[in-house]
C-alpha cells in the first residue's frame, strides 16, 4: 500500500483544480475582453478584481507541493517544459502588471487592456500545451527512468496545440460565464452570446479530442476500450454530456447560476478523465507516483503543513467569494 504518496496525490490533483476552476474563469475574460467595447471592458475585470491574485495562489500551492512530494518527477518533468512553463509564468506576471497599471493609467489603458488580454491568452496557450503533453506521454530516449532523456520540443506537437487551443474557449466558457453570474442589462446579454458560441466550441474539441487521444499513446487506448473498462469508464462521458445538456440549456433559458456550473462540471468530467488515462503515473507513462516520492519522513512532516494551510486557504477562497459575491454594474478604482 502506498497511502501517503496516494494522499499527496489526492492533494496536488485538488489543488490543481481548485486552480483550474478559479484562475480559469478570470483568465478566460482577459481572453474574451478584447471583444467587449471599454465601458463594459472595465465592468468584465471589476468583477474579478477583489480575487484575481487570491485565485492564483492555488497553482503556487501545487507547484510546491509537487516539488516537495515528487521531487524525481518535479525534476524530470521541469526541463522538458521549461519553455512553456517559464512563458506561462512570465505572461501571469505581464498580465499582473497590466491588470495594475490599467487601473491608474488614462492615456495607456487601451494599451494595458491589450497585454492583459495578451498574457491572459499566452498563459493558456502555454498550459493548454503542458495539459497536451502530459495526456500524449513523454517519448523518452532512454531506458533509464532516473535520467530520462526527451527531445526538447516534445511539448510542441499537433496534438498538444490542439488541447492548446481547446484550452483557451474552455477557459473562455468559463470567463463568459462568470460574467453572466456577476453582471446584467446588455453586458449580460453579451456575455450570454459568448458562453453560447464557446459552449459549442468546446464540445466540438471535446470529441475531436476524445477521438484522438486513443491514437496518441497505447497506454490509454488500452485503458479505455478494452470491454471491461468501457464498460466501467462509459458513465464518465455520458456525465460530461449531461454537465454541457445543462450548462446550455442555462444559456438558452437565461438562467444566471446553472451556464457556470455546467461549465465547472464539464471541466470536472475532462479532468477526472485525465487522471484516469494517467492513472498510476506521475511522469505520463514511465514512472509511478509512489516511485517518484519523497522519502517517508518528508511526506509526513510536509503532510501536517498541508492538512493546516489546506483548510486556511479554503476558508479564505470561500470568504472572498461570499463577501465580494452579488452583481457589478460599475467599474472599481482604487
Amino acid at each position: 500500500m502506498h497511502t501517503l504518496e496516494t494522499a499527496w496525490v489526492v492533494i496536488i490533483a485538488f489543488g490543481v483544480l481548485m486552480y483550474v476552476i478559479l484562475d480559469g474563469f478570470d483568465l478566460g475574460i482577459g481572453i474574451i475582453a478584447p471583444f467587449f467595447p471599454q465601458k463594459e471592458r472595465d465592468i468584465m475585470i471589476s468583477t474579478i478584481l477583489p480575487v484575481w491574485d487570491g485565485n492564483e495562489t492555488w497553482l503556487v500551492l501545487g507547484g510546491a507541493m509537487l516539488y516537495g512530494a515528487f521531487p524525481l518527477a518535479f525534476s524530470l518533468i521541469l526541463p522538458t517544459l521549461y519553455l512553456p512553463v517559464l512563458t506561462m509564468v512570465c505572461a501571469l506576471l505581464f498580465r499582473g502588471v497590466s491588470f495594475e497599471f490599467r487601473m491608474k493609467s488614462d492615456t495607456e489603458k487601451k494599451f494595458w487592456d491589450m497585454m492583459f488580454s495578451f498574457g491572459s491568452m499566452v498563459a493558456t496557450l502555454m498550459q493548454g500545451l503542458v495539459l497536451g503533453t502530459f495526456i500524449q506521454g513523454f517519448n523518452v530516449t532512454s531506458t533509464d527512468v532516473q535520467q530520462l532523456i526527451v527531445p526538447g520540443y516534445a511539448w510542441l506537437t499537433p496534438f498538444s496545440l490542439t488541447c492548446a487551443i481547446a484550452l483557451l474557449f474552455g477557459y473562455g466558457l468559463l470567463g463568459s460565464t462568470w460574467l453572466i453570474s456577476k453582471t446584467k442589462n446588455l453586458l449580460q446579454q453579451d456575455c450570454y452570446k459568448a458562453a453560447k458560441l464557446c459552449f459549442f466550441v468546446v464540445a466540438l474539441f471535446a470529441i475531436g479530442i476524445s477521438i484522438w487521444t486513443p491514437f496518441v499513446d497505447p497506454h490509454i487506448k488500452a485503458r479505455w476500450f478494452t470491454v471491461d473498462n468501457f464498460k466501467r469508464l462509459a458513465i464518465l462521458p455520458i456525465l460530461g454530456i449531461i454537465a454541457w445538456t445543462w450548462g446550455i440549456r442555462g444559456v438558452v433559458k437565461q438562467k444566471e447560476r446553472s451556464p457556470f456550473w455546467g461549465a465547472v462540471a464539464i471541466f470536472l468530467s475532462c479532468y477526472i478523465g485525465f487522471i484516469i488515462s494517467s492513472y498510476p503515473y506521475i511522469v505520463p507513462h514511465q514512472i509511478p507516483y509512489w516511485k517518484a516520492a519523497a522519502p517517508k519522513p518528508s511526506l509526513e512532516f510536509m503532510l501536517v503543513g498541508a492538512l493546516i494551510m489546506l483548510p486556511v486557504l479554503l476558508y479564505y477562497t470561500y470568504h472572498s467569494y461570499r463577501i465580494f459575491k452579488g452583481k457589478v454594474d460599475s467599474a472599481i478604482h482604487y
